[in-house]
């Protein structure tokens, strides 16, 4: 990528516009529930209902200063077309208020899932997500010769950086995450800057395994390729790039499983041509984002303390949020809600994403066990504090109960 000093259409430090800007993003984003439960070291019980906050929750740094450079962007030309490539984060609410301000959001062709820059024109101010974009994608906008400004997350240029020295050593970059998310593809494209740059991404520790068995001779290559067709470098060969091996993640899934498939993939290696091979033709490094680490280890804390129920809030297709969810539904009933409408008092029902593999939504009547409950709340990294005191009143309202002033 390159910085700002190359040129005056590329931005990524903002504008120095913060201040004016502040007091816009505290009234859509900051919310008096959540300061409340804070002051009451992160509990409110309300006739016989105890909410239980996660210490660790909502927006994290990365989400703050990609939406607030938004915000920045909107303030800094006022009169121009500003368009977002793909979302700005995965929180349908704030999009929606980025729209609400003018803001054009691309969203991916069908069926190929590039973007289509074709309409972009050199006057136009183009905000790059936080997820990053593809390598391919960021050239084709600089031949444009548009206003770039780049809210790629920190943690994010460090994955990438960190695979571009795996192509950069001859290394294959496999990649914990899921093929089809935006930082993943941007992250797998990193390696192409190399000629020979390659890169396998796995979804989960059973995935993981498959390329194991392959590596100790349990799996052919032709079954090996025909599982991961759409997640691999192309022109990729298993006999030859799966000699060497560098493991990297996105950043937002599960840490505990991140390190475990290093961990499965080095012991094969090792199995299979010894532990001079191992060390020499094989790393991993834990890039999980430190929000990402900070949000699952509260999670856990809060679990251990006895929860009734977990709400998890944040959008169905948050990454960091999903994974909130699944630590959760190993423990206790478990429900991922986008918004706060996901809940009806009335009906006490809860409309919700089932922590499975497979994306799937689902309806729950009486979620909320009867008698002295204790409900557990945290929420992904792209949700805001105000969303999740919304939330947290619906919750009460199911009782018919109110939040105290």
């Amino acid at each position: 990528m390159a910085s700002s000093s190359e040129s005056a259409t590329y931005f990524r430090k903002g504008f120095g516009l913060k201040s004016e800007v502040q007091d816009e993003l505290a009234a859509d984003y900051e919310g008096a529930v959540v300061d409340l439960l804070r002051a009451n070291d992160y509990a409110l019980t309300v006739g016989g209902v105890t909410i239980r906050l996660a210490r660790e929750f909502g927006f994290c740094y990365g989400v703050e200063r990609a939406v607030e450079y938004a915000y920045q962007t909107r303030r800094k030309f006022p009169d121009r077309r500003i368009v977002l490539v793909g979302e700005i984060i995965h929180n349908p609410l704030v999009n929606n208020r980025l729209r609400s301000m003018g803001v054009e959001i691309i969203a991916r062709s069908e069926p190929t899932g590039a973007f289509d820059f074709s309409g972009i024109a050199p006057d136009d101010v183009v905000i790059l997500p936080a997820f990053g974009v593809t390598i391919d994608d960021f050239n084709a906008l600089r031949e444009v010769g548009c206003i770039l400004v780049d809210t790629t997350c920190g943690s994010v240029l460090n994955v990438w950086k960190r695979v571009e020295s795996y192509a950069r050593d001859g290394f294959t970059a496999l990649i914990h995450g899921k093929y089809y998310h935006e930082e993943t593809r941007a992250t797998a494209s990193q390696v192409r800057k190399y000629a020979d740059g390659q890169y396998l991404i796995v979804r989960d520790m059973d995935e993981a395994r498959l390329v194991c068995d392959y590596i100790e001779g349990r799996l052919g290559a032709d079954a090996l390729l025909a599982t991961f067709a759409k997640a691999v470098s192309p022109g990729f060969d298993p006999a030859k790039h799966l000699q060497r091996v560098g493991v990297a993640n996105q950043t937002t899934m599960l840490a505990r499983e991140s390190i475990a498939i290093g961990e499965a993939v080095g012991a094969a290696i090792e199995r299979a041509r010894g532990s001079e091979a191992r060390a020499a033709s094989f790393r991993s490094f834990d890039t999980i984002c430190s929000a990402t680490q900070e949000r699952q280890d509260a999670v856990r804390e809060l679990l251990d303390e006895h929860v009734d129920v977990m709400i998890v809030i944040g959008g169905f297709n948050s990454s960091n949020t999903i994974s909130l969810a699944a630590l959760c539904a190993e423990r206790v009933p478990t429900y991922h809600i986008e918004t706060s409408n996901a809940i009806d008092p009335e009906a006490k029902s809860v409309h919700f994403r089932r922590a499975e593999k497979v994306h799937r939504e689902s309806d729950a009547v009486d979620w909320l066990p009867a008698g002295a409950v204790r409900v557990g709340v945290t929420a992904g990294a792209s949700t805001p504090n105000n969303k999740i005191g919304d939330v947290v009143a619906r919750i009460l309202a199911t009782r018919g109960l109110t939040v105290p002033v």
